[in-house]
Parts: structure tokens; C-alpha cells; sequence
């Protein structure tokens, strides 16, 4: 029997490090030919997985331009895609999650009549603006995937709703569960060195990222407000913000975090630095979709900056607080963990539900499946 090829398409830092697990389990199986394309929609921050993966792409798109647009993305990537798809043959696509990419690959994948598996897929908030633009590139995505490989049972349930056929659908749990498990240690020295002179025994850390488009403007001006109010309200208290390089993001955190003494503005952090910085953080603050998953599994509670969430499980478990962008919110929210170590505790300890650390293999023993390669269609992640 011919190798199964197998193309991963992927353009972002966020994708990468979810996809990363899913190359090396195929690396394993006699069956499978994993090829690598990335369209490099972010660079720099793709590159930092690339290396820390050991991930070496067959084709690489090098889209990135300052000043791109979604559109230029959207454009640049299909077009280098429908060369990639032919030269390639690959028999089947498999793309991430929700970015602009994911789009792309999808399209090109429907365009040159080949097989999509789509990781991470059926999450959902229902409204087209928030996350904005992944919200639609998913529910797109979605339309032309012959696979779909859902995180949670909640995912599977919002694909049923859709008509995907349940045939169709597997339940894998989180790749970003495995990619953890792999990066945290008790000795990380940071990559970034400040984050070497950060004292964790003695500070209560917040690790924070806030760089969402819906967030730009008034809204990133509120929440970068009321960290500040919460760095002067507790002594003990640190908060490590690691900034988005987006001028949007950039200007608005200078200029009103740059001179907070308890408030540390870092570039932004590859994985391993990441992950290691939560791991010894007191709690988390982030509009990001991945730490939500990340931080959970890491035992952080967490305050979803965020007026609507497509990971509604994390919510459901306690584990996760979505407090909006409004500064008093967010404010009193993180005020109540910082001062009630009962509502601390509970958030603390609540179940993960997005993984287990084996949605990879799953993943991959589906691909078997549906090639007729395995005769057994693997157990859905409970």
C-alpha cells in the first residue's frame, strides 16, 4: 500500500504549536508521509515553534508583509497554496483551528478536489464579529472538511447542529494538552531574560496577553487601566504582560503601563517561555483563545478578557471567568482572587476538560481509518 500523504497547513505561532504534536505522532505510523507547508502569515513567531518542534517545512510561502491585511493574507496564501497543492498531491490537507490560513488551506484544498481534515474544529460563539476574523473562518472551514476532529463533545454537538454527519466527526480532545505536557519544567531558564529576575516565590505573577483585533482601541485601553489600578491596589502583586508587537497593542501598553513599577512589559514570548510563565504565575489574564486551554491545564485560574468565548467548557468547570473588557469588571474580578483564596482555590481545581495529552494519536489513527489503513475507528476523548 501507497503512504498516506498527509500535508499540515499552517501560517500562525498558535497553530504551529497545536499542529506540532499532530507531525511528530504521524513521524511515527509506516503508513503516513507528513509534508509541512506553512504560509508563514506570522514569521517571527512561527519560526520560534518551528524550532523548538524541530520542524523543518517542505514549502514555505514567506507570506508576511508589514502592514498586511486579512485580505493580503487571505489572497497571498491561496494563490502559493494552489502550486504547493499540485505539485505536492497530497490525499489529504489537514489545517488548525480559525486563522486566515486555515481559510486559505481549506479553499485550496476543495479547489484541487483534496480530502480536509480540520483539527480543532467545531468551536463556537454564534456571532460572526467576536472572534473576529476566526469566528467565520472556522464555521467556513467547516463547510468544505471532510474530517472534522473536535476538541470536546460541545464542539461535536455544534458541528450536529450544523448537519456535519457524525460519521464525520471525532472527538480527540485538545492538541494544546499534548504540546504542554512537553514544555514545562521546574529549572526553565527563560529565553527572556528578565523573566529570570521575576521573583514567583514572593510575587504574585499574573501572566497576560491582550492583542485581539475586537480588542483594539477603547476596549484594550480599559483592560491595560484596570491592570494598572490592580498592580497599585496589591503590593505583592506583578503583573507580566507579554505584548503583541501590533503598533495597535504596542503604543496603547507603553503608554499606559509604561511607567507601572509592578507591571513588566515583555515582547512577545515563544512557547516554551509561555507555558513556563504561566506554570509559575499566580493566575492569568488573557483575550487569547489557546491560553484559555493552556492555563486550565495548567491549574491557573484564569479571566477570560473577552465579552464572548467559543471554549464555553472552560467556563462551565469554574475554571475560566469571562469578565469582559469593561475596567471595573475586571477589576473586581481579579480583586476577588487576589483577595478570597476560597474562590481562588475553587477555580484552581477544577477539572480540564479539553484534553487529555493523547489527541494527537487520535487524530491520527482517524486518518488511518478513513484510508482503510486501520480497521478500528478510535475511541472518542471523554
Amino acid at each position: 500500500m501507497n503512504k498516506i500523504k498527509v500535508m499540515c497547513v499552517f501560517g500562525t505561532r498558535p497553530e504551529a504549536a497545536k499542529m506540532a504534536p499532530v507531525i511528530a505522532e504521524m513521524r511515527t505510523f509506516a503508513e503516513i508521509e507528513p509534508i509541512v507547508c506553512v504560509t508563514a502569515q506570522h514569521r517571527g513567531m512561527l519560526d520560534q515553534i518551528l524550532h523548538a518542534f524541530d520542524i523543518k517545512p517542505d514549502y514555505d510561502l514567506d507570506i508576511m508583509k508589514d502592514g498586511q491585511t486579512v485580505t493580503d493574507i487571505t489572497i497571498n496564501s491561496l494563490s502559493g497554496l494552489e502550486w504547493i497543492f499540485k505539485a505536492a498531491r497530497p490525499d489529504m490537507a489537514l489545517v488548525h483551528g480559525d486563522t486566515t490560513t486555515t481559510l486559505a488551506g481549506a479553499l485550496a484544498a476543495f479547489y484541487n478536489g483534496v480530502k480536509l481534515g480540520h483539527v480543532e474544529a467545531g468551536l463556537r460563539t454564534y456571532d460572526k464579529t467576536q472572534p473576529y476574523p476566526e469566528e467565520m473562518n472556522r464555521s467556513l472551514t467547516a463547510r468544505l472538511a471532510d474530517a472534522h476532529f473536535a476538541p470536546t463533545a460541545t464542539a461535536k454537538a455544534n458541528l450536529l447542529k450544523e448537519n456535519i454527519s457524525s460519521g464525520a466527526i471525532f472527538v480527540t480532545g485538545n492538541t494544546a494538552i499534548d504540546a504542554i505536557k512537553t514544555t514545562t519544567r521546574p529549572d526553565y531558564v527563560f529565553a527572556e531574560k528578565q523573566l529570570n529576575d521575576v521573583d514567583f516565590s514572593e510575587r504574585r505573577v499574573i501572566a497576560m496577553t491582550a492583542h485581539r483585533r475586537e480588542n483594539l482601541g477603547k476596549p484594550l485601553e480599559d483592560i491595560c487601566r484596570a491592570v494598572k489600578d490592580i498592580a497599585n491596589r496589591f503590593d505583592d502583586v506583578e503583573v507580566v504582560y507579554a505584548v503583541h508587537k501590533n503598533p495597535a497593542v504596542l503604543d496603547i501598553a507603553r503608554k499606559i503601563l509604561g511607567d507601572c513599577p509592578r507591571v513588566r512589559l515583555t515582547p512577545p514570548l515563544d512557547l516554551n517561555d509561555m507555558h513556563n510563565l504561566m506554570a509559575r504565575s499566580y493566575m492569568v489574564m488573557t483575550d487569547s483563545g489557546g491560553l484559555q486551554e493552556e492555563a486550565l491545564e495548567l491549574g491557573k485560574p484564569t479571566l477570560v478578557l473577552r465579552n464572548v468565548t467559543e471554549r464555553p467548557e472552560g467556563i462551565a468547570t469554574g475554571a475560566l471567568k469571562l469578565c469582559g473588557v469593561n475596567a471595573s469588571a475586571i477589576i473586581s474580578a481579579a480583586s476577588e482572587l487576589l483577595s478570597d483564596r476560597n474562590v481562588y482555590d475553587k477555580m484552581r481545581r477544577a477539572k480540564n476538560p479539553f484534553g487529555d495529552g493523547f489527541a494527537a494519536r487520535r487524530i491520527v489513527k482517524a486518518i488511518l481509518f478513513l484510508f482503510g489503513a486501520s480497521p478500528e475507528r478510535p475511541e472518542d476523548f471523554v
